[in-house]
């Protein structure tokens, strides 16, 4: 049995918890762990079962098929806060959550990593990177900086003591000589974290014990990528990225699993492009296009409801993460949302100072200045949100898709042509 990778294949919000969680309902009883390998709670998927709509933020969308455990990794930076107001939100709505691991490597996210984030953008005034101030970037500089907390400190209360003061004697002078903020007790942290260790105490596991012994037995394992490749800190439009790696690579390091165990990466692009926060977008739109991608893709936020940035679909992008990530195929969201249009731009290479660059540019400073090449294709004009085979839909659609495909890189598994789980088509 597999060990599956789910990414996004752009800035993220492409859809990633449908294919996930389509990929649950093709395998029924047969997804054994979802895991979550990188990033923290300024993630969100949003996933439509039964006409009812849940966000995850933390947790994996496999939390969502029966059967099926999902698992913190160690590469995730967690605020347990937050964790726990996310597990009682669904299971308020009968989602059993029960079965959730813990990795004892992951980092902890706490209160002055969050203080240190919202004073830190504030303070970047116009060169904000546009955080979620939820102290993911902080946690990570942490961990790098080996003054983190993980996970498996919380039952150690000498461990936990040291670790928090040693991190405070830093971050005192910061918030109170720089910022002009009010210093952090590490009493205060510690009861902080003693509300809820005893809760987390049952889920925490030696994760990467956990998962190979599961791929040895032959079960299926699926790892989801948080935010997307183009967010990844080494391979994204950096600096505005997040502060860990989505990409395939990541989920070595993040899961404690090896590169040969991996047989499909799938990546999720959406049939348009979007982001949130500031940096580079060659496609996007600032016309009346943008704004009805915007409305009819209802493209807000997940996690923060900050309205997406939307332009049109960027095939240099997809062929770029196509070959970081080595995917073995793409999953096409949001197929239904072009619907309206006549004719549909499709950016095929970038222009750069009066040159073509078929490929990702190389500089910051090149990417800031490209100029989308677009190459108009003719829209279908028509609902296809009823479509359950490729050739329901209209020849229009069906040459839209193989276009993309042609151009990303990677052939594509599946299409999305709506929100909720049922509305998918399957190529392969």
């Amino acid at each position: 049995m597999p060990a599956i990778v789910v990414l996004g294949a752009q800035w993220g919000d492409e859809g990633k918890g449908k294919a996930t969680d389509l990929l649950g309902a093709d395998r029924a009883g047969v997804i054994d762990y979802c895991v979550r390998y990188q990033g923290g709670n300024n993630a969100g998927h949003t996933i439509v079962v039964a006409g009812e709509k849940f966000a995850t933020h933390l947790l994996p969308s496999g939390v969502l098929t029966p059967g099926c455990t999902p698992v913190i990794g160690n590469g995730v930076v967690m605020d347990a806060r937050v964790l726990f107001e996310e597990i009682d939100g669904l299971e308020a709505r009968g989602v059993d959550a029960s079965r959730l691991l813990v990795s004892a490597n992951a980092h902890l996210i706490t209160s002055y990593h969050t203080a240190i984030d919202k004073v830190t953008e504030r303070f970047l005034g116009k060169n904000q990177i546009g955080t979620t101030g939820r102290g993911i970037g902080p946690a990570y500089a942490d961990k790098i900086n080996r003054i983190g907390v993980r996970v498996a400190d919380v039952f150690d209360e000498g461990i936990l003591a040291a670790k928090v003061e040693a991190a405070l004697e830093v971050k005192n002078h910061l918030l109170v000589k720089v910022y002009n903020r009010r210093a952090i007790s590490a009493e205060e942290i510690l009861e902080e974290i003693a509300e809820y260790a005893e809760r987390l105490e049952p889920m925490v596991v030696d994760s990467s014990l956990v998962l190979n012994q599961a791929l040895d037995e032959g079960q299926t394992v699926l790892f989801e990528g948080a935010q997307a490749t183009m967010l990844d800190v080494d391979h994204g439009t950096y600096p505005f990225v997040t502060s860990s790696n989505p990409i395939a690579g990541g989920v070595g390091p993040g899961a404690g699993i090896g590169p040969t165990r991996l047989d499909r990466i799938i990546g999720v692009v959406k049939a348009y492009t979007t982001r949130v926060g500031a940096g580079p977008f060659p496609t996007e739109l600032h016309d009346d296009d943008g704004e009805q991608l915007r409305q009819v893709g209802a493209e807000f936020g997940t996690t923060t409801g900050r309205p997406r940035r939307c332009g049109w679909y960027d095939a240099v992008i997809a062929r770029y993460a196509a070959r970081v990530n080595g995917l073995t195929e793409f999953f096409l969201t949001k197929l239904d949302v072009l619907g309206a249009w006549e004719e549909i731009p499709v950016c095929v290479a970038y222009e750069i100072d009066g040159r073509r660059h078929d490929e990702m540019p190389m500089t910051q400073t090149e990417f800031h200045h490209a100029q989308p090449v677009y190459e108009l294709l003719p829209g279908w004009r028509s609902d296809i949100s009823g479509c359950r085979s490729f050739e329901e839909l209209p020849a229009n659609a069906q040459a839209y898709v193989r276009r993309l495909e042609e151009l990303s890189g990677a052939p594509f598994w599946g299409i999305g042509v709506g929100p909720g789980r049922e509305e998918s088509i399957r190529l392969r």
